[in-house]
């Protein structure tokens, strides 16, 4: 029973550090908002721009896996290319070792675990006032980060006593097979990354470790390789439901991890030699026997991996890009309707999270407007068979934007769950309108394919000034779509509803010229009242569509971003 209480204050302490960790790095990313997307999404015209940027947003916010599903999600929606996306996860990797020299030099060698208290409680009450709390928040995250590294060190026995003996025998006989044993630590610290989700915990597991004799240097290099490896699988993880760009990204992590642990592992001895050699030049000590040197040696040798990597590989994406595309093809036939840009596992919070739905809102306008030139060819139709078929296209187009609201619609609603700035909050409030208008744009173009499906079973014949009259509303209409579609792609706090909000008076006074000459022609008896009857339902339900065509824009313009 004392073994496994033992064991769980153990796993409860690594928690702790788990949790401080989260919690920090959720914080930074609040309190950077916008900034990061911004760097991610600008500074990737180079490679070396984008090594700098992923270099930067990492130490930031310190968790190299948040930094490379941001990338993974950006390029998922179309904001950074693949060659950008590289370039930033080779500076995610560099960015990332960070981690490990603030817990090196400060958990091991000042008492911040002492200060834990004292930090928490200066940012309780920062918690408690709107426009401190994500700072007091991290704060929290800090401290509690510090406390569970002071855990682990006291949980962790001192593995020099005798009772201990069997424990260190059991891992020196694992460490005795040369370069097996290599191999097999570097396998250990893959499975146990991917576990936890965080090489940077897994990096202060090893250091606790090292300071406490249970492993030799050496191997503990090789587990920091296979951190390398394990923190991979995240992004691929958050990958799976992505599209085939966002695959070819988390897919690039993993290359680039795996080609660094290859070659890394060739020349491991001399690379371990050649740290041992930096340690002692720099007064540090030998790593191989004193342990007090091991973690500034693990932090150079985890600095070294990455940053040697990244400059061997640098020159080499052109040709990574290459065995990406041959590992993930384009997918050929036909179109599946389906939410291009947002995946379940790429989630993020604040700002970040709007870019996929902001994309996926204008391939639903585009939808929309593609659904909507299928009216014209009905009211042009005179056959059965072409007459059904493009109904049932509308109705299958009517079903997709439906489900397409929907899964829009929830994704919003789990992003709000999330502290959001007051702008993201607005571009929030408009996305909901939005998708409600196109939506309802969609319905309205499916009720239009059933009056003029009506005319035709009903053969109904228009005369014609009808006709012209219908088709001039339908340009009219077509022109209030397309300039829709065009202020959807620009970013919100650009659009000038000016041209949309003309092009809906012309339509509304064509409807009611229209109006006025259907009453005097039914008074006339110019045509029967069934014709009149379709006729009118037919400019009304267009009149209608246009009114929900530009609630979109001033869903925008309505809105201070």
């Amino acid at each position: 029973m004392q073994t496994v209480l033992y064991i769980l204050t153990l796993i409860g302490s690594l928690g702790v550090f788990l949790y401080g960790m989260t919690v920090m790095s959720e914080s930074i990313q609040k309190l950077a908002g916008s900034g990061l997307r911004g760097l991610l999404s600008k500074m990737t015209s180079n490679r070396f721009k984008g090594i700098l940027t992923g270099i930067g947003v990492t130490s930031i916010i310190q968790a190299s896996a948040a930094t490379i599903v941001m990338v993974v999600s950006f390029v998922n929606a179309g904001l950074i290319s693949l060659e950008g996306s590289i370039s930033v996860i080779m500076g995610a990797n560099i960015g990332t070792t960070i981690t490990a020299w603030i817990v090196s030099l400060l958990g091991f060698q000042v008492s911040v675990v002492s200060l834990t208290l004292p930090i928490i409680a200066l940012a309780t009450p920062l918690m408690f006032t709107k426009r401190y709390k994500t700072l007091g928040s991290f704060l929290i995250g800090f401290a509690l980060l510090f406390y569970g590294l002071g855990l682990m060190q006291s949980q962790v026995p001192d593995f020099t006593q005798p009772q201990y003996f069997y424990i260190v025998n059991y891992i020196s006989e694992l460490s005795s097979h040369s370069y097996l044993s290599v191999i097999l630590f570097v396998a250990v610290g893959t499975v146990v990354t991917f576990i936890i989700q965080s090489s940077s915990a897994m990096m202060a597991v090893t250091l606790v470790m090292c300071s406490k004799g249970l492993i030799s240097f050496e191997m503990a290099c090789a587990l920091c390789l296979g951190e390398n490896i394990g923190t991979t699988l995240t992004a691929n993880l958050a990958a799976m439901v992505a599209n085939e760009s966002a695959k070819r990204a988390a897919r690039a992590h993993l290359l680039f991890n795996l080609a660094g642990v290859v070659w890394v592992l060739a020349l491991f001895y001399p690379v371990t030699h050649l740290i041992d050699f930096l340690s002692e030049s720099w007064g540090l000590g030998d790593p191989t026997t004193h342990s007090t040197a091991i973690p500034i040696a693990l932090s150079l040798f985890h600095s070294f991996f990455n940053v040697s990597n990244t400059l061997i590989l640098v020159w080499f994406i052109p040709y990574i890009v290459k065995i990406l595309y041959k590992l993930v093809p384009e997918k050929n036939g036909e179109e599946v309707f389906r939410l291009e840009y947002i995946r379940k596992g790429l989630i993020n919070s604040g700002e970040i999270a709007l870019e996929p739905a902001k994309k996926e809102i204008e391939v639903f306008a585009k939808r929309v407007v593609k659904m909507f030139d299928f009216i014209p060819q009905l009211f042009a139709c005179s056959e059965n068979r072409e007459i059904n078929k493009l109904e049932e296209r509308t109705a299958k187009y009517e079903d997709i934007t439906d489900r397409m609201e929907v899964e829009i619609a929830a994704y919003l609603s789990h992003v709000a769950q999330s502290e959001m700035s007051a702008k993201a909050t607005k571009t929030m409030e408009a996305m909901l309108k939005i998708i409600d208008n196109l939506e309802s744009v969609g319905d309205e173009c499916y009720q239009l394919s059933l009056s003029l499906k009506t005319k035709h079973e009903q053969r109904i014949e228009f005369s014609d000034t009808m006709n012209i009259n219908l088709l001039l509303m339908f340009d009219m209409v077509k022109s209030s779509l397309q300039e829709m579609e065009s202020n959807l792609l620009l970013p919100y706090e650009n659009v000038d509803g000016t041209k949309a909000q003309e092009l809906e008076d012309e339509i509304n006074l064509h409807r009611d010229r229209l109006r006025e000459e259907h009453t005097e022609a039914i008074k006339k008896n110019e045509y029967s009242y069934q014709t009149g009857i379709v006729y009118s339902n037919i400019y009304s339900q267009l009149e209608k569509l246009a009114d929900y065509v530009i609630n979109v824009t001033e869903a925008i313009t309505k809105k201070n971003f």
